[in-house]
């Protein structure tokens, strides 16, 4: 009883922070305030926060899976699959937008393409969690 609650509240609390986060909080940052620079750069901390709160959740929720379940199981890799692209996202692509923006280079093709692959990264990791909040806890018997 006490497993399962756990799982929600962790998905919950990780699957709906990157929604507020990428659906609702940034594109109103961008919409809202003037100076887009300001607006990257709170969005930048945003998905940050929101990158390390993932593989904090993710990290419990793969553990209490295992615990639960004792074998490998479907939800156990798209948790694995979430946590690699946050992985990618936060410490592959955002080290490098973040060189591109302190050196003035936020017009350039590549801070394009680099942001375009973050965007796909992080699309693909919500839709996943989405997909593990539509499908439940699983049964345990």
């Amino acid at each position: 009883m006490l497993l399962p609650a756990a799982e929600r509240i962790l998905l919950t609390l990780w699957v709906g922070a990157m929604w507020v986060a990428g659906f609702i909080v940034a594109p109103l940052l961008f919409s809202e305030l003037d100076e887009r620079a300001l607006a990257g750069s709170l969005a930048g901390s945003l998905f940050s926060v929101t990158s390390y709160l993932g593989l904090l959740c993710g990290g419990v929720l793969l553990v209490l899976n295992g615990v639960a379940f004792r074998a490998l199981n479907w939800r156990a890799v798209v948790i694995v699959c979430m946590l690699l692209l946050v992985i990618a996202g936060q410490f592959g692509i955002t080290p490098r937008i973040v060189e591109l923006r302190a050196a003035g280079l936020t017009e350039t093709a590549r801070f394009a393409w680099l942001h375009s692959v973050a965007s796909v990264l992080f699309i693909m990791t919500s839709a996943l969690g989405l997909a593990l909040v539509a499908a439940g806890v699983g049964d345990r018997r």
